[in-house]
């Protein structure tokens, strides 16, 4: 059998050899008997380098562009948690262009598309169709029931099947059962956004989840309750809303790119935020369709509920100044404000709530939408095995349907230590043990961006 190559061996040769070390001798490797070659100890910094490297050319292609007016110049960026180079400056790059006036990076933070997830900007005037990203309205949805786990631990597993047949898990997929809303009788909100042609495709997407790190997820909290969790965003309407309008900006889709930029009275601009705005309605119509279809499955009646965007942008004010506030990755949390964030498939989730402080303005109000991952997608594959991941859900109790390495627990960071960062702008109300999860099988690939 072939070996997949990887892409940062050879620079990870050399850094071992560096180093001092034959990068051919073999290394501990947990789960492994076998172990691995040195070398791939190194494929970390190699990685670091390279994206370091690209974050400084993308750094020099933007100080080509039209000057930043000097009231934008050198705006605070707060930053949250630990971060490696690349991620500040990645963002640092994001406030280099347009009207940001204040800027943030989550404890959850990591590179993204253009801007990094976890990564919150405050625009004058303008907005960032990058920012917002591909997955336009992704976010988080949780209700409590008045079931108690113990009155359904039987039945669980049978359950979780039921959704998994009930609610259709990845890319392009349209729902088995039609799910109407009047969002599709507003014939000014799809002219208004130029996406009418979409709209026959997005009405019988609705209520699907997709793939990638979206999931339906089954918990309990501290007093038994039983507690329906979903992560999911605006399917194939939010990618093509942003793919169009990103190329009528001339934006570019990559991972070290200048993010696009529009004015907000721009023709561009008005279409990019009536799209904006329908997909956002669309992700909340289809999250609170699959919920209500889980719950048709298990019974029980709705007693709470919490439900926020994550890739948005909001109308907001801030220390007196209308700005335009795009979240990619981040919950908006003003005093008061509640908000469901799930740590991995087999970790707590939280509701938690702002609190008014100091770290809470200069956060801009926004908080973490998850653990933040430790391992890209493709790396997690080669790093952990399919044994570690099931005996780590086993030992926590959680049932999983679909799911993959690149979703394991292991390539996530523990919520709790991430939200450790941001104690003095949030509060935990309610910790969320899931025993059950359902996600898209390891055979899809989501060409929606999350």
């Amino acid at each position: 059998m072939t070996r997949a190559i990887n892409p940062f061996e050879a620079r990870a040769r050399e850094l071992a050899t560096a180093a001092g070390f034959d990068p051919d001798a073999r290394a501990p490797k947990p789960g492994s008997e076998r172990g691995m070659p040195v070398w791939c100890l190194y494929t970390e910094a190699a990685r670091a380098e390279r994206n370091m490297q690209r974050v400084e050319a993308a750094q020099a292609s933007i100080a080509n562009l039209r000057p930043q007016d000097s009231q934008y110049r050198d705006s605070p960026l707060t930053v949250i948690g630990t971060h490696d180079d690349a991620t500040i400056g990645q963002m640092r790059n994001c406030m280099a262009i347009g009207n940001a006036v204040a800027g943030l990076i989550c404890a959850d933070g990591h590179l993204g598309y253009a801007q990094p997830v976890g990564g919150v900007i405050a625009y004058e005037k303008q907005i960032s169709i990058s920012g917002v990203g591909f997955d336009i309205g992704c976010g988080n949805m949780a209700v409590r029931l008045d079931t108690q786990y113990d009155d359904i631990a039987l039945r669980a597993p049978a359950i979780i099947r039921d959704v998994a047949r009930a609610v259709s898990f990845g890319v392009g997929r349209s729902n088995a059962e039609r799910a109407g809303h009047e969002l599709f009788d507003d014939a000014e909100a799809w002219r208004e956004s130029d996406m009418a042609s979409y709209r026959s495709k997005a009405a019988a997407q609705l209520g699907t989840v997709g793939s990638g790190n979206h999931y339906v997820d089954l918990m309990r909290d501290e007093a038994g309750f039983v507690w329906i969790g979903v992560h999911f965003g605006s399917r194939g309407l939010g990618h093509t809303s942003a793919t169009r309008y990103l190329k009528a900006a001339g934006g570019k889709d990559g991972m070290h790119v200048a993010p696009a930029i529009v004015d907000e009275d721009s023709e561009i601009g008005q279409r990019y935020i009536a799209a904006m705005q329908l997909a956002g309605r669309y992700s909340y119509a289809g999250r609170e369709w699959v919920v209500e279809r889980v719950r048709q499955i298990i019974g029980g009646t709705v007693t709470d509920m919490v439900h926020n965007h994550h890739n948005y942008a909001w109308r907001e004010t801030h220390n007196g100044r209308d700005l335009w506030v795009v979240r990619k990755g981040a919950t908006p949390a003003f005093p008061g404000q509640r908000g469901f964030v799930g740590g991995s498939m087999g970790d707590d989730a939280v509701i938690l709530e702002g609190v008014d402080s100091a770290q809470a303005r200069a956060a801009l109000y926004s908080t973490v939408h998850g653990a933040g991952r430790l391992y890209g997608r493709q790396q997690a594959k080669r790093t952990f095995t399919r044994a570690q991941m099931d005996a780590w859900l086993a030992e926590r109790g959680v049932a999983l349907l679909g799911g993959d390495l690149d979703e394991s627990p292991m390539a996530y960071r523990r919520l709790p230590d991430v939200l450790a960062h941001h104690a003095e702008s949030v509060r935990v109300l309610h910790r969320l043990r899931p025993f059950a999860v359902a996600m898209a099988g390891a055979e899809v690939e989501d060409p929606f961006k999350d």
